[in-house]
């Protein structure tokens, strides 16, 4: 396979989303601990785990088939979360993107809800459809996970089923335990009706800010 999946600095008004690195470390760390209530099917380490965090996360991104980002606040220049495109899928050639994924998406408390996720996913989108030209995005979440699958839902992702036993669990007391996942996707074709209604709700997100 010829194709290797990157991290490209991608940048909009309120979010810059940076290849992650241990620079990134103690802000995630402030970032993490805010307020832990809404992360309860989702992969967040605790302050003290943040590098051992970063170094799975770049392990994974030297199998290739993983690009990590920190998202960082614009505002503050600071870290508050963390995205990735994750396992990238070539069925066309060996030089050629078709799907990707986009996850381990995770945001901290004081950034949820102000458009910053928002901006995060066109960015992330659009550079998959526009600049790589894939067939499709592909997001999921644990199937109990209601408030991510809303906001995946709110992003114009849609549902294709639930998978069962289908990866690791991240629910506490559930290690090494398969979780049931909810498979979401955008194609092609509905990527411009997706980015027209992404810009508008960021459009709104920033006349709020």
């Amino acid at each position: 396979m010829s194709f290797t999946l990157e991290a490209p600095v991608l940048e909009g008004a309120l979010v810059r989303l940076e290849p992650l690195n241990h620079r990134h470390a103690p802000d995630l760390a402030m970032a993490a601990e805010e307020d832990r209530r809404s992360y309860g099917f989702t992969w967040v380490p605790r302050a003290d785990e943040v590098a051992q965090y970063i170094d799975a996360q770049l392990a994974r991104a030297a199998t290739g088939r993983l690009a990590p980002y920190a998202q960082v606040a614009k505002a503050t220049g600071r870290a508050v979360g963390a995205t990735a495109y994750w396992d990238p899928r070539l069925w066309s050639s060996e030089d050629r993107l078709d799907a990707v994924e986009v996850g381990f998406t995770w945001l901290a408390t004081s950034v949820q809800g102000t458009g910053l996720n928002v901006e995060s996913k066109l960015l992330l989108f659009g550079n998959a459809f526009e600049n790589w030209d894939v067939a499709r995005v592909d997001l999921k979440t644990d199937a109990r996970n209601h408030r991510s699958r809303a906001a995946i839902e709110k992003v114009g992702a849609r549902f294709e089923g639930v998978l069962r036993n289908w990866s690791q669990s991240w629910a506490p007391g559930e290690e090494g335990l398969l979780r049931d996942s909810a498979i979401y996707s955008i194609i092609a074709t509905e990527w411009p009706d997706v980015r027209s209604r992404l810009e508008q709700r960021l459009a709104r997100a920033l006349t709020r800010s």
